[in-house]
């Protein structure tokens, strides 16, 4: 054995090296190679295994029907039609190829639904509702109509309507809280006589939420709060099935305001409850039409620029109705905020740019809920991750987690990519972007496009090229070029889409803020605004457990009487940090 193994596993420089080399390969031995005759190249066609051979008879049974009737063709013969069809496959194989790519582009047709088709083409009906190429006119000068009549809206293409219906049946079964309450307070109707108007991104997943509304009892409106999130077919989903929709994907920043007072439609209907994303809506309303405030029984918003708009009003005294905070409920901040972003974050970077993160420098801004869930996915896949703060615990947290916390001003010459998830302005100037390596990737995970100045950018010395939907090249004098994803505005909604079920918990609570504000007796709520009650963040966290079939362990009344709560919750008290 040990004798074996010495012979295998001996050293290389043990081995003797061969006294002839093999000859170079030049172009007098590729000659002499071409000239090999007909008969030589036979011989070595016949070299081929059995199985070959088997495939061959069954293939000449077919093709040669007079033989079934006779005796089996000969050896030789065998032999120089194996040696022909080798030599004819060769042949047509290569003239296919040459046919394929000699083939001139044509026309394209309408390409098949598919959720599989690249977002960079124009004319996809993926599901993230890119613009349709087949008509570019303005929707506002199409007059169209839905099957049942219905001309109150303004989308892209009714025609889209089925597909839509399809992405929302799908969007359904991942948000079964959303389900639990059309089954359960259905019946009941509790927002019957409610017109809701709102302002929201117009998915799949919010359509759930439009559809719960209508089926409790309320009239529904709806506009878009940002320009490029839009699904299109959705859209043409919620207007054939007789909701108000003013819509679409890709809308110029006139379309958006116009939308929104077709929406709003003041002269011929009087909302009494607005659902707010960023608060667009409310600040048109307050500025266009302040008498529609005197017929309104609450806010309910969900973004944090909305929840800043809100508490500036109350604060100057100029907040005429009641709100909800949504977005700092702890069932929006820890699980809409962290784990929608935490997974939708990778998808929009990857549809748009095609990057590959491992070993990437990723500057994130802001180490909120939103930037600890972009962080969190950034990190999973090898990216080196930095980190601005104002706010020392974040900062603290941040270091904690293994991340270096530093300006934007020292890492932004590093950088290969920039997040913002601050919710302020201005974060990412002129000054840094002149200071960018050239391919440098800057997005943005807040609600609103202020993050990044834009404005500076907008100048005859800079060019823009637009090289995929949602995606600019940004190109210096000196040819460097900086690669900004949906001109700053919300990349996951913009570029990708979002997980239904996270959304789900989300939904739920604005269904249940607005059945709250519209049922509450007067006098409950002042002209102020207020947070969830802790009750109905721990309901709509319950909805959801048995999808995952868990089971929470209830509480004696000697432990509940030892905590001093109820053994039916509320199990917190409101200053209690999750």
């Amino acid at each position: 054995m040990a004798k074996d193994k010495n012979q295998i596993g001996g050293s290389w420089v043990d081995l003797a090296l061969p006294e002839d080399f093999p000859e170079l390969y030049t172009e007098e031995r590729a000659e002499e190679e071409e000239e090999d005759t007909e008969e030589a190249a036979k011989d070595r066609a016949v070299k081929c295994s059995p199985t070959l051979l088997r495939m061959l008879k069954a293939a000449e049974s077919r093709w040669t029907p007079h033989f079934r009737d006779k005796a089996e063709p000969s050896e030789l013969w065998l032999k120089a039609t194996e040696a022909e069809a080798l030599k004819t496959n060769m042949k047509i194989q290569f003239n296919d190829q040459q046919e394929e790519f000699n083939k001139l582009p044509t026309k394209a047709g309408p390409r098949p639904l598919s959720h599989s088709v690249s977002q960079s083409s124009p004319d996809t009906f993926s599901s993230v509702g890119s613009v349709s190429s087949e008509d570019e006119s303005p929707p506002q000068e199409k007059p169209q109509k839905t099957s049942k009549g219905l001309t109150d809206f303004c989308i892209k293409n009714i025609k889209q309507a089925p597909f839509g219906r399809k992405e929302i049946d799908i969007a359904q079964q991942g948000m079964p809280s959303l389900m639990i309450l059309r089954k359960r307070a259905g019946g009941e109707k509790p927002l019957a006589g409610a017109k809701v108007v709102g302002c929201t991104h117009i998915t799949a997943q919010t359509a759930v939420l439009i559809e719960t509304l209508a089926a409790l009892g309320a009239q529904c409106r709806w506009a878009a709060c940002n320009i490029f999130s839009t699904q299109n077919a959705v859209a043409a989903a919620l207007a054939e099935g007789g909701i108000s929709v003013f819509a679409w994907k890709g809308e110029s920043e006139d379309d958006f305001w116009w939308c929104i007072e077709r929406c709003v439609a003041a002269d011929s209907w009087e909302p009494n409850l607005i659902l707010d994303d960023g608060g667009d809506l409310t600040q048109w309303i307050y500025k266009k039409h302040p008498s529609l405030f005197k017929k309104l029984k609450g806010i309910v918003e969900e973004s944090v620029t909305g929840i800043h708009r809100l508490y500036q009003l109350s604060k100057a005294g100029k907040l005429c109705v009641p709100a909800m905070n949504v977005n700092d409920s702890v069932t929006k901040q820890k699980f809409d905020n962290l784990y929608c972003c935490k997974e939708s974050i990778l998808d929009g970077l990857k549809r748009t740019t095609d990057v590959m993160f491992g070993g990437k420098q990723v500057v994130v801004c802001g180490y909120g809920e939103v930037g600890k869930g972009c962080c969190a996915a950034l990190k999973g896949l090898g990216a080196v991750i930095y980190v601005t703060e104002v706010d020392p615990i974040c900062a603290l947290q941040a270091c904690m987690d293994g991340l270096r916390v530093i300006t934007l001003s020292e890492g932004i010459k590093h950088a290969d990519m920039v997040i913002t998830c601050t919710g302020n302005k201005n974060v990412v100037t002129r000054e840094h972007f002149d200071r960018m390596r050239s391919g440098c990737i800057v997005c943005n995970m807040g609600h609103s496009n202020t993050e990044i100045d834009l404005t500076s950018l907008r100048t005859s010395e800079l060019k823009w090229h637009r090289v995929r939907p949602q995606v600019d090249h940004i190109i210096w004098p000196d040819g460097k070029r900086v690669v900004l994803l949906a001109e700053g505005r919300l990349l996951n909604l913009s570029c990708s889409t979002v997980p239904s079920f996270v959304l789900s918990v989300t939904a739920a609570t604005q269904a249940l803020a607005l059945i709250e504000l519209y049922n509450a007796p007067a006098g409950r709520y002042k002209q102020d605004v207020y947070l969830l009650p802790k009750k109905m963040d721990e309901y709509v966290a319950s909805l959801h457990l048995p999808m995952f079939d868990a089971h929470v362990t209830e509480l004696t009344e000697e432990q509940a009487q030892y905590l001093g709560i109820s053994k039916h919750g509320p199990f917190k008290p409101n200053y209690y940090r999750y």
